[in-house]
């Protein structure tokens, strides 16, 4: 495989750039850091799976852009932004692997579906789009390629499910939205999504609490893990997973909460030491999981992950910009498969 390349995007109104920087492949050091245009406040970044084009959600738009081999510039694709209508919400963004679509949740109350121009990068509405789900936040494709997760924020919250067909057509599956058992408040307001395979995870960001999920690997149906939701920090938000290893973003105190999670039960066990750092918004692993990335309001940090303990370790370089609302690493492909 090719190099990773970490993007940051920015956290102050003020600051539309965003910073690129190619990830040591030894230490996790950050380095190469080029500065791109990007609007700013965006709510959530995914990357095509073939790691051409990078997308970028922020209100009403879409940005979409290339990514240059083999030092992951970025250049506007013809026609972006993207525009929606004037009631659209567009927060989080998610790629279905081995295939080109891209998928969008809107606070509005759908999911909007696209296939993207494997030239060009342009994505076009699939037929049926957008999908009426309930308003959501955060979304997430299995790593089949099969289904698509949600959080749904309509009261009294819970987890949108659907299967994807070969078109990228959704469909909901039965039994969906799946509840949330044992909430402690109305609406626990179910944020950050991510899916390891074998279980969906999701943060529970006004409970304190992380839910968890098996998944039917046949239907897409969830079923609830025993003990969850589990306890977490003060209002977990974002969430991203390394190996058999959980992390999230805690808003109230900025901190990063890790679990390890069961490869056959998924249950949640607070990691040694933890919680770690301070003043974090947003996490993304590297695909190795062997780094973890956390921005704060003045640039990014990188994390050494304990292999065996999944404890976190200060990583070596890090880098100072403005602040980072979003983090997204994308891996290259080699030069030989370019």
């Amino acid at each position: 495989m090719g190099p990773e390349i970490s993007y940051g995007f920015p956290a102050a109104i003020l600051l539309n750039t965003s910073m690129t920087a190619t990830i040591n492949p030894n230490t996790g050091g950050l380095s190469s850091i080029s500065i791109e245009t990007v609007p700013f406040f965006g709510s959530g970044v995914a990357a095509a799976p073939n790691a051409r084009f990078l997308y970028a959600s922020a209100g009403t738009q879409i940005f979409g852009y290339s990514i240059g081999q083999p030092n992951g510039t970025l250049t506007p694709i013809a026609g972006s932004p993207f525009s929606f209508p004037p009631n659209a919400s567009i927060q989080g963004l998610a790629t279905a692997p081995n295939s080109l679509f891209l998928y969008a949740a809107d606070v509005a109350g759908s999911i909007d579906a696209f296939s993207i121009d494997s030239v060009t990068g342009v994505p076009t509405a699939i037929p049926g789009s957008p999908f009426a789900s309930g308003a959501n936040y955060q979304l997430v494709v299995d790593p089949s390629g099969k289904f698509l997760y949600a959080s749904d924020d309509d009261l009294p919250g819970g987890i949108l499910a659907f299967t994807i067909d070969s078109t990228g057509v959704l469909t909901p599956v039965s039994g969906s939205p799946f509840a949330i058992p044992g909430q402690t408040v109305a609406n626990s307001e179910p944020f950050g999504i991510v899916d390891s395979g074998s279980f969906v995870y999701a943060a529970l960001t006004a409970a304190n609490q992380i839910a968890a999920f098996s998944i039917d690997s046949v239907t897409g149906a969830l079923t609830p893990v025993p003990g969850s939701p589990f306890s977490a920090g003060d209002q977990p938000t974002t969430l991203t997973s390394a190996n058999n290893f959980l992390y999230a973003a805690n808003w109230t105190n900025g901190s990063i909460s890790g679990y390890s999670f069961s490869p056959t039960s998924g249950a949640l066990t607070a990691i040694h030491g933890s919680p770690f750092g301070s003043d974090i918004t947003t996490l993304a692993a590297d695909p190795s999981g062997k780094f973890l990335y956390a921005g704060t309001s003045l640039g990014t940090l990188d994390f050494d992950i304990n292999s065996a303990t999944g404890a976190l370790t200060p990583g070596v370089v890090g880098i100072s910009n403005d602040g980072s609302l979003w983090l997204t690493i994308v891996q290259l492909p080699s030069s030989a498969a370019q």
